[in-house]
C-alpha cells in the first residue's frame, strides 16, 4: 500500500466541521419570527439571497454586529472536533492541508473558527462573501454573481457554488496535488465534491443528513465512504491517520 505522506482535509462547515446550521442557527437566536418566514420562503428564493435579505431585516429591528457575533460564538461546535482537527493538522506525518468549502459564508465561518483558535489552519476557505457595513449591516452576497457567468454544474449544486468546480479550482492551485483527499461533509450539495475523488480518496459522511441518501441513491463515486454520526467519531478517524504513519 502506497504511504500517505501529504493529504487534503475538505471540510464542509454546517453540520460537518460545526454541531449546527449557521445560516439558521443565526435567526433561531435572533429572531425566530424571520426564520419561520425563511421556512416559508425557501422554495421560492435562492438561499443566499433569502439570507441576505433576512440580514438586511435583523439589522433594520436593531440587531447589532455584536450580537450576531456572540450568537456565532454560541453555536454547538464539538470540542472532539476541535481537537481531531488541531492534532491533525499538527502532526508531522503525514502532512496535512485543510480546506473549507461551505455555502455559509466568510463572516460566519471565520467567527467561529476564531473563537475556537482554528482560524489559522486552513489554507483556504471558499464561500459566499460577507462584510459588516460601518452602519453593522452585514452584506452577503452569492459567491458566483448572478449577474455574471454561471457555473456549469449538471449534479444539481446551488446557484451561489459549485463545489466540484470549487473543489478543482483548488486543486489547480496546489498542484501537484494530494497522495489523499479526505472530504467531510453531510449535504446533497456535497455529492458533487465527491464524485471528482479518486479510488484512494476518502468521504467521511455524516449519517442520516442529505448526503448519505444521494450516495446510497445515486452512487457512481470511486472514493471510499466512511459514515459517522458524531464528532468524536471523526476526532478518532483522524487519530488513525496518524497513527498509522
Amino acid at each position: 500500500m502506497t504511504a500517505i505522506r501529504t493529504q487534503l482535509i475538505v471540510f464542509d462547515f454546517d453540520w460537518s466541521m460545526a454541531d449546527q446550521d449557521t445560516d439558521r442557527w443565526v435567526f433561531e437566536v435572533l429572531a425566530p419570527d424571520i426564520r419561520r418566514k425563511m421556512k416559508t420562503l425557501q422554495q421560492s428564493v435562492q438561499w443566499t439571497d433569502l439570507i441576505a435579505q433576512s440580514l438586511q431585516e435583523i439589522h433594520a429591528r436593531g440587531r447589532t454586529r455584536e450580537e450576531i457575533e456572540h450568537t456565532l460564538r454560541q453555536m454547538p461546535f464539538h470540542p472532539a472536533m476541535v481537537r481531531g482537527i488541531t492534532n491533525l493538522k499538527g502532526a508531522s506525518n503525514p502532512t496535512t492541508t485543510l480546506f473549507c468549502l461551505s455555502n455559509a459564508n466568510s463572516v460566519f465561518i471565520n467567527t467561529i473558527l476564531e473563537s475556537k483558535g482554528l482560524q489559522n489552519l486552513f489554507e483556504e476557505i471558499v464561500t459566499n462573501p460577507a462584510e459588516f457595513d460601518p452602519s453593522g449591516l452585514l452584506r452577503l452576497r452569492r459567491r458566483v454573481d448572478p449577474d455574471g457567468p454561471q457555473h456549469s454544474c449538471a449534479v444539481g449544486c446551488s446557484p451561489n457554488m459549485c463545489k466540484g468546480e470549487e473543489l478543482a479550482a483548488f486543486l489547480e492551485r496546489h498542484k501537484p496535488g494530494y497522495d489523499r483527499i479526505v472530504y467531510v461533509g453531510d449535504g446533497s450539495n456535497d455529492f458533487c465534491p465527491i464524485l471528482r475523488l479518486r479510488s484512494q480518496d476518502l468521504v467521511l459522511c455524516r449519517r442520516f443528513r442529505g448526503l448519505e441518501g444521494r450516495i446510497s441513491r445515486e452512487g457512481g463515486h470511486q472514493c471510499q465512504v466512511k459514515y459517522w454520526a458524531g464528532a468524536w467519531e471523526v476526532e478518532e478517524i483522524f487519530n488513525q491517520f496518524i497513527e498509522k504513519n
